[in-house]
């Protein structure tokens, strides 16, 4: 599983992959009980966890940066039901986040997600880190086209004219 295919479902608890997307959904499967199903999106939002922001007090960081920052900190998680606790906790792994803005509910969901992905062993990384990582393959060359030989007007004019109607009624007037 890979940390650029979670998503966050509003409505429900906990990060899904991303099995495949329709126009009315997406089949999504949990990452805690790997249980598969069909969420709609006319009930539930999707975000990636790639495209959620952090508001900091100079420019907003991805979600990625502050769970490494998470990972790399010696500090223990503090219980997702102690508010207070949690701000501490990010005051020391985080500090330059914006307090005002990010909610006591936003750090709680942090935490958990945090909880679920060290418990399935996924590495964080950013989507823009592997693709610029990705070894670039070259593009084909071109090869030359013949041209088409031209069609005669008469034979292109009489199949695109519409069919005529055999049993149309009469107008009066």
């Amino acid at each position: 599983m890979e940390y650029n295919k979670l998503i966050a479902v509003t409505g429900l608890s906990g990060l899904f992959e991303l099995v495949s997307s329709k126009n009315d959904g997406a089949v999504v499967r949990s990452v805690e009980d790997k249980s598969t199903k069909f969420v709609s999106n006319r009930q539930h939002s999707f975000s990636h966890l790639d495209s959620i922001e952090v508001y900091t007090n100079r420019d907003n960081v991805n979600l990625a940066e502050v769970f490494q920052a998470m990972a790399a900190s010696s500090e223990a998680l503090p219980s997702s039901s102690d508010a207070a606790a949690i701000k501490q906790y990010f005051s020391k792994v985080y500090p330059d986040m914006d307090f005002t803005r990010v909610y006591a509910s936003d750090l709680k969901k942090m935490v958990r997600w945090f909880e679920i992905l060290t418990k399935n062993n996924i590495e964080i990384t950013r989507g823009s880190e592997d693709s610029s990582e990705a070894p670039v393959e070259k593009a084909p060359e071109k090869t030359e086209k013949k041209p088409a030989p031209a069609r005669s007007t008469a034979a292109a004019s009489t199949k695109s004219a519409p069919a005529k109607k055999v049993n149309a009624p009469r107008k009066m007037a």
